[in-house]
């Protein structure tokens, strides 16, 4: 299994300088496993719009490809990729568009409204090329896309909620836990067992511990957090992702050590840790 990493960042695109060295692009990452041809995007960030230029080199842009999407939730930074997305407007592509509704219908509705005219030029969904297949994912719900089984869990987000994603194939487990901000207790024992025993969970590192207490109702996790999240839930990696956008990538260095040196003093010494960089690649 295979993630590559298109988007880092959370809130708003943090391009410059002193962002380069982990990226300022919003979250977008890529799992494929098996066969070569079979794509799994998790959230349509800004960093979507790089995957597509890289896609259209090859089947996507001859009309040939196919794709699943992954959406945690529909907040800005996790769409707004979506209609700058080269592949979408070749027709022959096909994509199996999952994320958090109540209905398919109410999930198609949202990512229609962003290409409302006062937003967009594209109209409607209905000017994309592709072939869009939307579901909704209710509260832990399993699903097989090709060769994977994904199961989604549903986690506080402030005054919403976002999906964690468990991703299982040729006995690989990869979990992407953006967006998560828990109560005092911590995530509950339905979501530990999305994470445990994962080859890699990717987890909320948003904010230092420092600044997280004031920020709480955001609904992120800090990097404390996310560390003894994965502590509890035994996994062997845990990725660092959706950094503040405010957050220099002196600062982003400083959260991966506070990170290591959590895990290394309550019990996570096994535990290895990886910091997302835009464009990097993780093999499990």
């Amino acid at each position: 299994m295979k993630i590559q990493f298109w988007g880092v960042r959370g809130s708003i695109p943090a391009p410059g300088p002193e962002t380069a060295a982990y990226g300022g692009n919003t979250s977008c990452v890529t799992v494929r496993a098996g066969k070569p041809e079979e794509l799994v995007i998790i959230d349509a960030g800004t960093g979507l719009y790089g995957l597509g230029r890289q896609l259209v080199q090859g089947p996507f842009g001859k009309g040939e490809g196919r794709g699943t999407v992954l959406l945690s939730h529909a907040h800005w930074d996790h769409i707004q990729g979506f209609p700058f997305f080269a592949p979408v407007f070749i027709p022959g592509n096909r994509f199996t568009i999952y994320g958090p509704s109540r209905s398919s219908g109410m999930l198609e509705g949202i990512l229609e409204g962003q290409m409302n005219p006062h937003f967009s030029p594209i109209y409607t969904l209905k000017n994309m090329g592709a072939q869009l297949e939307i579901h909704a994912v209710g509260d832990g719900q399993a699903f097989r896309s090709g060769s994977f089984k994904v199961t989604g869990r549903l986690n506080p987000h402030g005054t919403t909620s976002a999906l964690a994603y468990r991703i299982e194939a040729q006995g690989r487990t990869f979990v992407y836990a953006s967006d998560a901000g828990y109560p005092d207790e911590g995530p509950t024992p339905e979501m530990l067992e999305l994470y445990a025993d994962a080859d890699a969970l990717l987890h909320d590192c948003t904010y230092t511990e420092e600044d997280w207490p004031a920020r709480r109702a955001r609904g992120f996790s800090s990097v404390v957090q996310a560390a003894d999240v994965a502590i509890r839930a035994r996994v062997a990696r845990l990725v660092m992702f959706h950094y503040d956008q405010d957050y220099a990538d002196a600062q982003v260095d400083g959260m991966v050590s506070a990170c290591r040196r959590r895990l290394d003093e309550n019990g996570g010494e096994r535990i290895e840790l990886v910091a997302a960089r835009e464009g990097e690649e993780l093999e499990l």
